[in-house]
């Protein structure tokens, strides 16, 4: 009975989002409440049990989301996203510019949202592919599947940082394994597009979007990058202080960087940082940027929040015993969470949601698949970011941003973005294994 009731309400958020355009908040909560009845729940416990799944999902991310999107948003406003996308280029050069491209909307993504990076930096690919003679879907292909890598994979992106939330995941650890499997699942990506983009063919009618004037910046490279990697830093050195052996003792330094690594903090100084970028530009011009940055953040809390209250429903449900997931233990567990994310993604369209779901689904099997320590938890959050990114097409907004920005039929998009983003979810997954076994 409970596994039908899992079945059923996975059903009905995929048609509900698919078929008849509902909010995931919707759907999501009326999921939750659905299987609270179904599963024998009293109104009154059904209630309390979601309340506390929301809450706590919020606890602890809130204001992280809500911190980053101001960073992304002041990044954008202000033109360093073409600043980062600039810096990187030099170094790399013009002879491996789609590399350059690639790894510039990785940088990107991690505060930005893949499909407003796409939009402001679509306009750089033409200009490069001009100077180098490179078509121009080669780059379109590599920027793309760059900005998808860390939107999956790379807190404080909301997606992986909502499943380390539900999953109890340490987010620096998340982090730490996020980038480490994000760097080889973007440049897969980019080898997917010299490999593909020289057969594609642009279609010259296909101009059904305004290209978007470059902001001319005056901002430093240097100070372009301070915002994302200043609070990445942190992060990570408050999950290495913390770990068990205390590799730099339980001193000063300790209770510095464990304070200073929180997420909250380390974003609220990232913020700091963001808002140096707009020191030169009129103040009437950006006290509309921070609202609108809560506006956008609204959205994606209140999507994690109802996800929370759906996984708290779920945890009632003794799915371990009435499944024989013996077998199941270790990778056949990250592998699990990787289909059931991938089938989720590939039914509905959002990353996030997909992501969101999954992490309700398999926070109670953790134990029972035997991904139980800090390490395997961290995994656990990634193999569901892989399958969260198999695959994007046609039903994800994010395709046909690709798609329109670079003058792609639907038949060009499916080959070129989406067959990338089968490649990159299986690289990603590989990789994840890889790490499993090695650590």
């Amino acid at each position: 009975m409970e596994i039908l009731v899992l079945g059923v309400v996975v059903l009905f958020i995929i048609i509900a989002t698919v078929k008849f355009k509902m909010h995931p908040i919707f759907s999501l909560t009326i999921a939750a409440v659905a299987s609270g009845f179904l599963l024998g729940i009293t109104p009154k416990n059904i209630m309390s049990t979601m309340a506390e799944g929301f809450g706590n999902t919020l606890s602890g991310i809130g204001l992280v989301i809500a911190f980053g999107t101001v960073i992304g948003i002041y990044l954008e406003k202000t033109g360093s996203t073409q600043v980062l996308a600039n810096s990187i280029l030099k170094v790399i050069g013009l002879k491996r510019s789609p590399l350059a491209m690639n790894l510039a909307g990785f940088v990107i993504s991690i505060p930005v949202y893949c499909d407003s990076g796409y939009i402001i930096l679509s306009s750089l690919n033409k200009a490069i592919s001009k100077k180098t003679g490179i078509p121009a879907l080669v780059f379109a292909i590599a920027l793309a599947t760059g900005l998808y890598s860390a939107h999956v994979f790379v807190p404080p992106t909301p997606g992986p940082l909502a499943a380390a939330t539900i999953l109890d995941a340490d987010l620096g650890m998340v982090l730490i394994f996020g980038l480490l499997v994000a760097i080889p699942v973007s440049v897969s990506g980019y080898f997917w597009a010299r490999f593909i983009g020289k057969s594609l063919k642009e279609d010259e009618t296909a101009h059904l979007h305004e290209e978007k004037e470059a902001i001319q910046s005056t901002v430093k490279p240097f100070q372009a990058f301070l915002p994302l990697l200043v609070p990445i830093i942190l992060i990570a050195m408050k999950s290495i202080v913390d770990y068990p052996t205390h590799p730099l003792g339980e001193g000063w330094l300790f209770r510095v960087l464990d304070f200073l690594g929180s997420p909250v903090i380390a974003l609220l100084i990232g913020v700091f940082f963001a808002f140096s970028l707009g020191r030169n530009v009129p103040s009437k011009e950006k006290e509309g940027w921070v609202p609108e940055a809560f506006k956008q953040a609204g959205a994606i809390v209140l999507i994690t929040g109802a996800g929370g209250a759906f996984g708290a429903i779920l945890r009632t449900m003794d799915i371990a015993s009435i499944i024989n997931l013996e077998s199941s233990t270790g990778i056949g567990g990250l592998l699990i969470a990787f289909v059931i994310a991938a089938v989720l993604k590939t039914a509905q369209g959002s990353s996030t949601v997909a992501i969101i779901t999954t992490s309700a689904i398999i926070a109670p099997l953790l134990e029972t698949f035997g991904l139980i320590s800090i390490t395997d938890k961290a995994l656990a959050v990634l193999a569901i970011g892989a399958g969260a990114m198999t695959v994007s097409h046609i039903n994800d907004s994010y395709f046909w941003v690709v798609s329109q920005f670079s003058n792609m039929n639907v038949k060009t998009a499916l080959r070129g973005h989406t067959m990338g983003t089968l490649l990159q979810g299986t690289v990603g997954i590989l990789v994840i294994l890889l790490l499993y076994y090695v650590v």
